[in-house]
């Protein structure tokens, strides 16, 4: 029974609508649908999206997912949406347009085109009573989201730790920073996180997929080791063979170094925001499921990814 069941269900998901398919998460949960022999559509504002365009089984669009109009039209023809679309800084209107406006905007959409499955991306630490900007509308975008439950919406909400994987912009960036500067005066050095590995979240993220009873839940995607962000720093200079003297910043210092940092060309390698939200661990609570509730048994170590030796 539960393998007829479970056939049924790869069979019913055949096509998946994934926005913000082109970035560093997206990229990866492509792959993965690919290897399930899931056909992936990805609308991007700018084509090419080489990224992704060379998978045989996605589809490369060009389309604005903001224009009402043009969000509509991709929906048709779709069993599920994965909702990847985030920013990590910008001011409070910012935060609040891409992570509460657009996933209620998404699941009335949703919900007009009869297209009722949603996994949903959200982060680990989200809380309306959270230090920072970025983790209270992250908060509300999921209320949003269960308001829309009860007219129908099929939600999936994972919550992941920060990220690291081969070709991420978090280890790669400390480690050539550390090839470039003497030291690393660091902001957060001691805050706690639980780092996931993003082929385990891209697994996680088709498992719920292809299982509607993931549907209703919510898990926290964290790794199998809890490591400071100064730990963190550190082994990314002594994996690139450049370790420096990380300094830990005190709070003061740090909002300032954010401030700098804000005053720069690019998005910032910290911003304040970032900083306020470093005031509390990001690490799993224990009262969710986790990756292994959803089929990754065996998370990924930082190390075995960028190994020391």
């Amino acid at each position: 029974m539960n393998a007829r069941r479970n056939t049924a269900t790869v069979n019913a998901m055949k096509n998946i609508l994934v926005l913000g398919g082109s970035g560093f998460v997206g990229r990866h949960v492509c792959e993965a649908l690919n290897r399930a022999g899931i056909h992936a559509t990805v609308p991007t504002r700018r084509l090419p999206a080489r990224s992704v365009q060379m998978l045989p089984m996605v589809s490369v669009v060009q389309a604005n997912v903001h224009d009402p109009l043009q969000l509509a039209a991709l929906l048709p023809g779709h069993d599920a949406v994965i909702n990847l679309i985030a920013i990590l800084h910008g001011t409070q209107a910012e935060f609040d347009q891409a992570h509460v406006q657009w996933p209620l905007h998404l699941a009335k959409a949703c919900l007009a085109a009869n297209l009722t499955r949603l996994v949903h991306v959200s982060a680990l630490g989200a809380d309306v009573n959270a230090p920072s900007m970025y983790q209270r509308s992250k908060a509300r975008g999921e209320q949003v989201l269960q308001d829309a439950v009860a007219q129908g919406l099929a939600l999936t909400v994972v919550r992941p730790s920060v990220i690291f994987g081969e070709d991420d912009a978090f280890i790669n960036v400390f480690a050539k920073l550390q090839a470039l500067a003497p030291v690393v005066p660091l902001a957060g050095a001691h805050t706690r996180f639980q780092p996931v590995w993003v082929h385990d979240v891209a697994q996680a993220l088709v498992y719920a997929l292809l299982h509607p009873a993931t549907a209703g839940h919510c898990y926290e995607l964290a790794g199998p080791q809890v490591f400071t962000l100064q730990q963190m720093v550190e082994h990314a200079g002594v994996w690139a063979k450049h370790p420096r003297w990380v300094i830990p910043l005190a709070t003061p210092l740090a909002y300032a170094q954010a401030w700098l940092m804000e005053q720069l060309p690019g998005p910032p390698l910290m911003s304040r925001d970032n900083v306020a939200s470093m005031q509390a661990d990001n690490v799993a609570s224990g009262k969710l499921p986790g990756l292994t509730a959803l089929g990754v048994s065996s998370p990924a170590t930082l190390a075995s990814v960028f190994p020391l030796a």
